[in-house]
This record gives structure tokens, sequence and C-alpha cells, in this order.
């Protein structure tokens, strides 16, 4: 049996990783990674490991899919074969070559060839445990009968060297020439004959790590005098046969994986336009936000942009109250009301995602981080229980902790977001207008989401909402586990009046028992009551800072060590929307502390100042903090994040300098004074709103590719709204049963003015596409050549 995990890599860039599975062969993660990929790679590589307490780690296996190959697996679950992991095969990068074949004439009269190689740069390497390689490079001439070796300086401590020498090989020996050949290359001599160059690592005292080859036929140069391309380096066998994949099982994945190309924003205008009129249109099922939620082939995939694009405009109540009111016509039974998967249920899920993190933040946080900090047992199961532990103890320990938790959620309706308080007051008068017998339904509609959908799932999940940096180990989670089922219970006897819940499991029904006060129901009633008023609540952002993001980087120091140089220290960091604090832990008081408003720029930092990836420099009054983030995702989500909560301050800075300044002079611009203004402008503006990080033209291009992928299904409905203003017929025919028409003739309308939009936009979209794939030249650094595999 093992203790497994995954992680996630960008070539051999480790950017997330998953709980420890123990004991088992068999592990089921279930953890979903949603993050903006901020650089080029060329594969999107899965590692599964056997967690060793005293040792390394040991790599089982790996899945490895190209980045060409990532649409093909798009939007599909499969299970994939592990592969062995070989240090011959973990490679990533490129290489700048330039070949030149010379005739030249020796000492005695004769004519000798020569093959001029110089090798440029490199450009990508991989990180070596966590940090820049020494790279050196070996260029081989390699024949039938030869196999002349050189080899370049090292480069130290980076992933882009630049090596920029060159080596000269005789190709044909003179004394192979005639009379009548003396000029020409000989054929059969080239044809034999190529250029390898082997990537290595320097470790000194240890062998030497293999970073990728190249092979490049010399025959490259029949036709011209001199060769220059950029190569992708290539993994090498090495002469091993490869371990039979059977013996390291599989991994089931799901991906989802979309590029966008996103336009000037006049060009979305009117799509945009069409979008945001949707909570308008009269019947909701003919607006074409509705729409594209019928045609989409995973409605989820619609949901996201929508949402996103509606909030940004204030159009998302209107528009979830109208398809909400869709959902309640078709609802039958008060019990299952909003309990399915529905536009309506997609949409308000998202939406909390989006707007309530920080209200999760400020009333579970601190309840959460005491749960996991701390090794209490809660199993109540006899069957589950360890060696040593006392059931009666349990109970008390999980009575405490959901009574905790419980108090904190029935207490912070102030914090409640207004959004979320807006929809939840329509949801309830909806539901009473749709059941007007039953007194409880309106608190049903409340509990369906904030209980069952919000707080029950946080808490099951806090690492997915940002609450807590890993995932919980095997007893925290379950402890989480059995508060959430009890939260989520007593949610349930709120709405429907002190209900006695009839828990499958008596070991659960046993302990809430401990829970059929009167005071349960008050509470949640009246928590309840305060999240779906109509009053006008101060907003919490006022009087206490939005957390917006945390976690653990490397910073360097401010002052001076006692030998006079400057190190990097493991800091933990975290944002509000009011400052940036870094801490020696997690929960201990600030080292130090920045002020947003006095944050005057937040910029990347070239990799040649420290000779580290992933940094990043957070200009301020003071002065300037460089960071390391432990990889680039991260890198780019905490200047994102950074950028935007100081995008209004008054007195941001226009240029920056995109190097550090050392030993008296800027790295960038070898001016010497420390208040050289920058010599490179700032990063263009977006919108500053700190808790809704949107991009409208983003947004906008995705809905866009929904429905230029869903044309088919668009083109039926138009031909289904046609059947039934011709026929008059019933909306449930075979053809058209699939949809929800309500008014044929709006609907019509619509997805007429659809389809005229998408083709106007289909036209800047087939010119950029041929742009992008003529501009990119085979060879050129954006384009690489693919070379021979060993």
């Amino acid at each position: 049996m093992r203790d497994c995990f995954c992680t996630i890599n960008l070539d051999q860039e480790e950017v997330y990783r998953t709980q420890v599975v123990e004991k088992s062969l068999r592990p089921y993660f279930s953890e979903e990674f949603y993050f903006e990929i901020p650089r080029t790679f060329q594969y999107l590589s899965f590692y599964v490991y056997d967690k060793n307490v005293l040792q390394r780690d040991l790599r089982i296996g790996k899945v490895a899919i190209k980045k060409e190959d990532l649409c093909n697996h798009s939007g599909k679950e499969t299970w994939f074969s592990l592969q062995p992991i070989d240090s011959n095969s973990e490679v990533q990068g490129k290489v700048h070559l330039e070949l030149k074949l010379n005739e030249l004439i020796t000492e005695n009269g004769t004519v000798c060839q020569q093959l001029v190689v110089h090798i440029k740069a490199c450009h990508g390497l991989p990180l070596i445990n966590g940090q820049n390689c020494d790279p050196y490079a070996t260029v081989s001439l390699v024949g039938p009968s030869r196999n002349d070796q050189k080899k370049t300086k090292v480069k130290k401590k980076t992933s882009n060297p630049q090596f920029n020498e060159i080596f000269y090989f005789e190709v044909t020996r003179s004394s192979s020439y005639t009379r009548k050949s003396q000029f020409q290359v000989e054929e059969e001599d080239i044809e034999k004959l190529e250029i390898r160059i082997d990537l290595w690592n320097n470790e000194n005292l240890v062998q030497d790590v293999f970073l990728g080859e190249i092979k490049v036929p010399v025959n490259v140069l029949r036709n011209d005098s001199s060769h220059q391309a950029w190569y992708l380096l290539q993994p090498r066998d090495n002469g091993n046969k490869s371990s039979k994949t059977d013996d390291l099982g599989s991994l089931r994945l799901t991906l989802c994986y979309t590029e966008d190309y996103v336009l000037p924003s006049e060009y979305y205008d009117p799509l945009k336009t069409l979008l945001l009129k949707s909570p308008d249109v009269q019947p909701v099922s003919a607006s074409a936000a509705y729409i594209l939620g019928e045609i989409c082939q995973d409605q989820k995939d619609a949901v996201l942009p929508l949402v996103r694009l509606l909030l940004q405009h204030n159009k998302l109540v209107p528009f979830i109250t109208a398809v909400a009111e869709l959902d309640l016509k078709d609802t039958q039974d008060a019990s299952t009301i909003f309990r399915g998967n529905t536009l309506a249920t997609r949409c308000l899920d998202e939406m909390m995602k989006i707007v309530g993190g920080h209200y999760l933040k400020v009333t579970l946080k601190p309840i959460l981080d005491e749960i996991c900090e701390s090794s209490k047992s809660c199993e109540i199961d006899p069957v589950k229980l360890k060696e040593g532990d006392n059931v009666e103890n349990n109970k008390e320990n999980l009575h405490y902790y959901v009574d905790k938790v419980f108090n904190t959620i029935v207490g912070s309706s102030v914090s409640c977001p207004t959004v979320m308080c807006d929809i939840f007051y329509s949801l309830r008068q909806m539901a009473a207008k749709r059941f007007p017998n039953n007194p409880h339904v309106q608190y049903s509609a409340v509990t369906s989401f904030v209980f069952l959908r919000f707080f029950a799932v946080a808490i099951l999940s806090p690492h997915t909402f940002h609450l807590r940096p890993h995932y919980p180990d095997t007893q925290t989670n379950r402890t989480l586990t059995l508060i959430s089922k009890t939260i989520q219970t007593l949610g349930n006897w709120g709405s429907l009046s002190r209900r006695k819940s009839r828990s499958k499991k008596s070991v659960m029904c046993e302990f809430l028992k401990m829970f059929q006060e009167e005071r349960y129901f008050t509470d949640v009633k009246k928590f309840l009551d305060e999240i779906s008023s109509t009053e006008t609540k101060e907003s919490s952002g006022t009087s206490e800072p939005v957390h917006l993001k945390e976690g653990e980087m490397y910073k360097r120091a401010q002052g001076r060590t006692r030998i006079g140089k400057k190190n990097f220290k493991k800091r933990w960091f975290c944002l509000t929307s009011r400052e940036l604090t870094y801490h020696k832990q997690p929960g201990k008081d600030a080292i130090y502390t920045i002020p947003v408003k006095n944050i005057l720029a937040v910029e990347k930092l070239e990799e040649s100042s420290f000779n580290k990836k992933n940094m990043f420099q957070v200009i301020h009054t003071e002065k300037t903090l460089y960071v390391q983030a432990n990889n680039c995702v991260e890198a780019n989500e905490w200047i994102d994040k950074l950028c935007r909560v100081s995008r209004c301050n008054h007195n941001r800075l226009s240029s920056f300098h995109p190097s550090a300044y050392l030993n008296g002079n800027w790295l960038c611009c070898q001016e010497t004074s420390e208040n050289t203004p920058g010599c490179k402008p700032c990063t263009a503006g977006i919108p500053a709103d700190i808790q809704i990080d949107i991009d409208e033209d983003r947004e906008t291009e995705r809905i866009y590719s929904l429905f230029t992928l869903s044309l088919p299904k668009l083109q039926k409905m138009e031909e289904a709204c046609g059947t039934i203003a011709v026929y008059q017929g019933p909306q449930k025919e075979p053809d058209y049963c699939n949809f929800t028409i309500e008014d044929s003739v709006t609907t019509f309308k619509t997805i007429q003015q659809i389809k005229s939009i998408i083709e106007k936009l289909d036209e800047p979209h087939e010119k950029y596409r041929k742009k992008r794939s003529s501009s990119a030249k085979y060879g050129s650094k954006e384009n690489p050549i693919v070379g021979k595999i060993s």
C-alpha cells in the first residue's frame, strides 16, 4: 500500500499538488485546479508520487500531454496510462544553432571542407531542485566511423544561457579528394554525418544531469551555405528498454483547456449589448444568455463567462430571478425546490463563489484554522475509531466544533454580500408565491443555496475556497465531513420547521439528537430572514479589510546580513485591500507591512537580476521589495492581485526598472543613481476591482467561442422556432423537445441577431489566425523545429 499524491506541472515546473491519500493503491483525489497559463510550454504533465517521510518522495509514473494535443482531450474524462520516469526523458527548452560549411585550402595546397557550428543560446531549460541550473553543452560530429566532441563553458544559475561559442570540424579529409571532385562535398560522407548537441547541468561533485539533446543532419547544408534555426530539445532513449507501462497503473483526468485570442474591445460591443439585454427580454427563454445555456454541450461552460459579464454590469440579479421563475413553473413538490442543476442554480452557485470569497474568509477561516491545526479526534463511528480513542470524548469535540461553526454562520448576516441578499430575497418571494399554502418553502428556497451549496461545501473543501493553503489530512478531512453534514442538516431543520431528520446512518442520527433544541431552529430562521431582507446593509468592507490572497514565497532581505550579503528568506505573505504584509509563519505577527496606498507599481523582475525565476517587484514609497514565487502561475496571480488593489493609487509610476539595482547601478540601463526614473513603461492599466477580477472582452470572447462551437444546435433551435410558428404545434415535438421555446417569434429574432453578430466576428478572427500562422516561421524562436528523436 502507498501514500500517493499527484503534482501538476508545466513542463518540469510544479504549479499544484493534491492531497496525500494514505495506504491505497487506488487513490481517489477528486480535486479541481483552475489556473491561467502565463507562459509558453511544451507539455502539461502529471506526476504520481509515493510519499516518503524520511527520504525523497518516490516518483511512480507520469502522464505528459503535448500542448498541441490538449484540445483533443478537452472536456473529456480519460484514463491515461502512467509512463515510466527517466531522467533522460525529462527535458524542456530549445537551442539556437547556426551551421556553415566552408572550403579551406591547406598549407600544402589541398582543399579541405570545414563545418562551422555556432551554438548561440538556449531558452527555457528546466529548474533543478527548484533552482536555475548551471548548463553547458557538448557539441559532437557523429558519423559511421567518427565521434568528435567539443564542450562549451558552464553558464552559472540560468535557464536561458547565452553561449555564443563557435566550433570547427573537418567534414571530409583531404586525402579523400580527387582532381575531379576536389571542389565538391562528397555526398556519401555528408548523408551519414550529423551534429548532436547535448545539454547538461554541471553538478560538480556528482554526476551531471542530462537536460536534452538535438540532432541535426549535416545534409541540411546541401543547398545552402548556412543554416540557422531554433530546435526543441528532445529526450534520449539511452539504449534502455522502457519498462512495462501496465505495471505502473493509470491516472483518470478531466481536462478543460481553452485558448483565448482576444480582439480589441470595439469588436465585442454588439455581442455584449445583446447579452446584457437578456434580463429584460420577455420571456427570458428568448434571450441570448438563456439560448447560450440551452445550446451548449455542457451548460457549465456557459455559466462562468455569463455570470462574470452580467455581474460586472449589475444585470445578474434580474437574470437569475427570471430564469429561477422558469424553474419554479416546473417544480411540483416544494421539498425539491432548487435542488436540480439548472441554468438558474448553476448561475447562483458561480455567483456565490465569485462574490462570497471574502464572506467565507471572515466567517469560517478562523474556526477552520483552529480545527485543522488541532489534533482533536472527532470520529463518532465505532467502526472507524482508532485504538485508544474514546467515542464520548470525540462526540464532545465534534459537538464543540459544530456549535462554534453554527454560531459563527448564523451571526454572520451583516457580512453577507448585497448581491447574494438581493437574489435570496427574490427567491424567497417567488417560492412563497408558487406554493402559497406552504409557509416554510420560502426558507427552503434560500437554504438550498446558502447552507447546502455554500457553507457546507466550503467546510468540506476549505482549500478549494482558499480558506486553507493545503488539502487537510485524513483525520481532519473526516472531522470536516462530519461538521459539514451536521451544518447541512441544521440548515434544513430551520427551513423545514423542525422536521426530524432521518439520517441513513444511525450513528449520525444519534449525534443529531444533541441539536434538537428550539434555539437552533430559531437561530436559523432569524439568519435566513436577515440575509433575504431588502434592508440596505452597511458594507463590511468599510469596517474591515478584504482578504485577497496569502501564501508562502521568498523575499530578498531588506537590510544587510553580518557578512554584507543580502539573502533570500522564506516568508508567509498576506494581501488585503489595505496592506501587504509578510510573516515568519502563518498566524504570527507581521514582520513588515506595506500599506496598499503606498504601492507605486508592481512589475515582473528580469531573471538576470538574481539568476532566479518567477520574480516580481513591489515598488513602494520606502524601498523596492523583491519577491520570488514558487512557480509561474503563482507569480502571475500575485502580480495580478497587487496590480488591481493598487490600480487607483494617485502616485503610481509611469515607468520602472525591469532589473534590480545592484553594486551601485541599475542592471537594465546602467544608470548609477538609485533614484533615476525607470527605463521601461509600466504595465498598461486594467479595471480597479479588487473583489471581482473580470476582463469583459475575454468573457465575451469565450461566449463567442461557445456560440461558434454550438452553431449546429443553434440552427436546429432556429428551425424549431419556424416549425412552431408555421404549424402552431405543441412545443414538445421530437425535433425540438430538447429546447425551451416559449415564444417562437421572439426566440427566432434573437437567434437571427446572434448569427449575424457571430458572422461579423468570424472575419477578424480568421484574419488573426492567418496572420498568426504565417508570422511564426518554422525554425523561429516562437515556432522551433522538432528534431530527430533517439
